[in-house]
């Protein structure tokens, strides 16, 4: 008996601190079918650090800009706003999610999430996907791994030492210990926050690719996750190199080529992504 299910889990994530205000406040307010510029400006001002933070990443090489970017005004006309909001509700939920296992070593777990995001963001842009929703279920793939060591710890510690027992895949140790797994853990998250379906899907999804129809956004986050692990963003010191998924490959139609490409374009922004979760 393990002494939780995902329902128990699931039900838990009801008492997790509330979003920050200016993150919910934006996220609702892009599902109106007209949005102002000025507002969503307003919006982001409320929230000094949260402005800090989008001019510093704005201004950072990720976004290959010639000119600064001095406002919040200007980052929304040369970026797009979608572009803004989306990196603004990405970091900020990072910044907020980190309080979830104070006193953890977490550096290794943002370091892949962000990585994985950076990659995510780029295959998105060859491919012609949402990079913007792409970079935030990069960044939050793996989010059902936080919540189950802060919230569960004990359930935490046994599957950790199942995985060290069998050297498996932690996905693997999860659904043999507890029957449910970290995929699941994060999508009820991203369902209960009201993300968009295609990030909600992707974060379920990321390590069962073929099980979605093609075109999802699960196919890249899958690869985006083996491609932060090929340029040593990795979850931990044991982490294993998650399994490529044919099908996830070739349905993305990538050639050993630009999968090269993209991997060098990534490795030159790696500090910018890790700058964005400061």
């Amino acid at each position: 008996m393990n002494g939780i299910t995902l329902q128990t889990v699931a039900a838990d994530l009801d008492r997790l601190p509330a979003l920050p205000e200016v993150v919910q406040g934006l996220m609702d307010y892009l599902q109106r079918p007209e949005v102002d510029v000025a507002q969503v400006a307003h919006k982001i001002a409320r929230d000094p650090a949260l402005a800090a933070r989008l001019l510093r990443v704005a201004n950072s090489s990720f976004y290959g800009l010639q000119g600064q970017v001095a406002t919040i005004h200007d980052a929304l006309v040369v970026l797009g706003l979608r572009a803004v909001c989306t990196l603004v509700t990405g970091a900020a939920l990072a910044s907020h999610l980190q309080t979830l296992a104070a006193g953890r070593d977490q550096r290794a777990f943002w370091s892949h999430s962000a990585g994985t995001a950076l990659c995510a963001r780029a295959l998105a842009r060859e491919r012609g996907a949402n990079a913007e929703n792409a970079f935030t279920a990069g960044l939050l793939h793996d989010i059902g791994r936080l919540i189950l060591a802060a919230r569960h710890p004990e359930a935490h510690h046994r599957v950790e030492a199942h995985r060290a027992l069998r050297d498996c895949y932690p996905i693997e140790a999860e659904r043999e210990v507890l029957g449910f797994d970290h995929a699941q853990i994060g999508s009820a998250l991203a369902a209960r926050w009201k993300f968009p379906a295609e990030i909600t899907a992707a974060i379920a999804w990321h390590h069962r690719p073929a099980d979605q129809p093609d075109g999802s956004f699960a196919d890249l986050i899958h690869v985006a996750d083996v491609m932060a692990h090929a340029l040593d963003f990795p979850g931990g010191a044991e982490d294993l190199v998650p399994r490529l998924s044919s099908v996830a490959w070739n349905r993305l139609g990538l050639s050993w080529k630009e999968f090269e490409r993209l991997l060098g374009e990534v490795d030159t922004q790696r500090g910018d992504a890790e700058l964005a979760l400061e």
